[in-house]
């Protein structure tokens, strides 16, 4: 199908093979055999979804919105794992190395535990295979407060705050088996959102050295570059989405100061607004995409469980 917006200009004629709408193609036109016809995202809004089992904040997500995963967290440092089906949160296998301040990536299925800290910094990384965790390849810098992105194959962490260099412009690169390093970050953050893969990663706000920052950094799998600046500058965050569709939620704000309800919609230069999330809070998880998102735990400023899901309405319309 051709997507809009990649500048498809036609001057003669052309055919179409006959095709049935794919409602995760939004922005897409297709010919159903009689027609062409497109489809458009409507505005998002957040609802409230199933609360996790344990509350929790500073956890590590990832999934989609029908398949949620939930791991680690605080306030006491938990191994627990959590798996979502759309509506209500079930046990899954604990955490080898019970931690808080984890990155995530991956699927309910094929998930990463990266990273993270309890009473120490660990360099473990964990996958999931949907029952139970085992033990993979140590990551390269020493860091909690990392975010995540990618899959289990091709995994990505960024950022985070390293014991001995305090705030990292370090990237890794996972295959399956082991980490190696990637482009340095141009800003170093920690507390900052992740979303994409691990050759069209984004880097969302987060905490520099001294400050808050509203920076998006996108990265092509070997360097990262200046994306469009958040409107309010955060760490804390949740993300979700891919560079060119990106989804990011609450945090806690310098100014205003507080816990965020804003959430905002990048499509690969800038972010615009998106609705507000029910329950505003820091030190959130997020999983799915910008138009099924998922944002669960986090603190408000107590410890919360509750799970919210973003969806944006879909349009069909027809030539």
């Amino acid at each position: 199908m051709a997507r809009l917006g990649e500048g498809l200009n036609i001057t003669g004629s052309f055919s179409l093979a006959a095709t049935t709408e794919n409602t995760s193609s939004v922005g897409y036109m297709w010919f159903d055999g009689t027609n062409v016809k497109y489809s458009t995202y409507g505005s998002g809004t957040w609802s409230a979804g199933g609360n996790l089992s344990t509350a929790r904040y500073n956890l590590g997500g990832a999934g989609t919105q029908d398949a949620g995963l939930a791991f680690g967290g605080a306030p006491s440092f938990l191994a627990c794992t959590e798996e979502y089906n759309g509506s209500s949160w079930t046990a899954g296998g604990a955490l080898i190395t019970a931690r808080a301040y984890l990155a995530g990536a991956g699927t309910q299925n094929a998930g990463l535990a990266i990273g993270g800290s309890s009473n120490s910094f660990w360099t473990c990384t964990e996958e999931y295979d949907g029952s139970s965790w085992t033990a993979g390849g140590a990551v390269i810098v020493v860091q909690r407060c990392a975010a995540g992105a990618g899959t289990q194959d091709a995994g990505l962490v960024l950022g985070g705050y390293s014991p001995t260099a305090g705030v990292s412009t370090c990237t890794g690169e996972y295959d399956g088996t082991s980490w190696t390093a990637g482009g340095a970050l141009i800003i170093g953050t920690y507390r900052l959102a992740g979303a994409g893969t691990q050759n069209a990663g984004l880097a969302i706000g987060g905490r520099g050295p001294s400050t808050f920052t509203a920076c998006t950094e996108e990265y092509n799998g070997t360097s990262w570059a200046t994306g469009g600046a958040l409107s309010t500058a955060k760490y804390g965050l949740g993300g979700a989405g891919t560079q060119n569709a990106g989804l990011a939620f609450g945090g806690l704000a310098a100014i205003p100061v507080g816990r965020n309800i804003c959430t905002e919609e990048y499509d690969g230069s800038s972010w615009s607004a998106g609705s507000g999330l029910i329950t505003g809070r820091t030190n959130i998880a997020g999983a799915g995409t910008q138009s099924t998102g998922l944002a669960f735990g986090g603190s408000a400023p107590s410890t919360v469980s509750c799970t919210e899901e973003y969806n944006k309405a879909i349009t069909a319309c027809t030539l």
